[in-house]
């Protein structure tokens, strides 16, 4: 991960097979604080159910992958540079 002293997003398990990701973001009685729910779907695989709009897969190998994922994802939408767009010339009247 991105080595954060106060990481935004944070894996909390909630069964011995199942976890949940939450948005430290927002307050706990907020619906948007719970970002996904994780289950164990056999001993090397888990599913993901997302409670967000997130182009991100729904089987992963750990859980731990699954918050990576989110932690890649979330902050890549930040803003960037500028991307150049290449120009030409004007077109000289004839």
């Amino acid at each position: 991960m991105n080595g954060d002293p106060e990481p935004r997003y944070v894996l909390n398990r909630v069964t011995p097979s199942e976890w949940v990701i939450n948005d430290r973001r927002y307050a706990e009685n907020d619906p948007r604080y719970v970002v996904a729910c994780v289950y164990e779907y056999a001993e090397t695989e888990v599913e993901v159910v997302w409670l967000r709009d997130l182009p991100l897969a729904i089987r992963y190998s750990t859980a731990y992958d699954v918050l990576e994922d989110v932690s890649r994802v979330q902050d890549s939408s930040r803003a960037t540079r500028p991307i150049a767009i290449p120009h030409l010339p004007p077109l000289l009247a004839t």
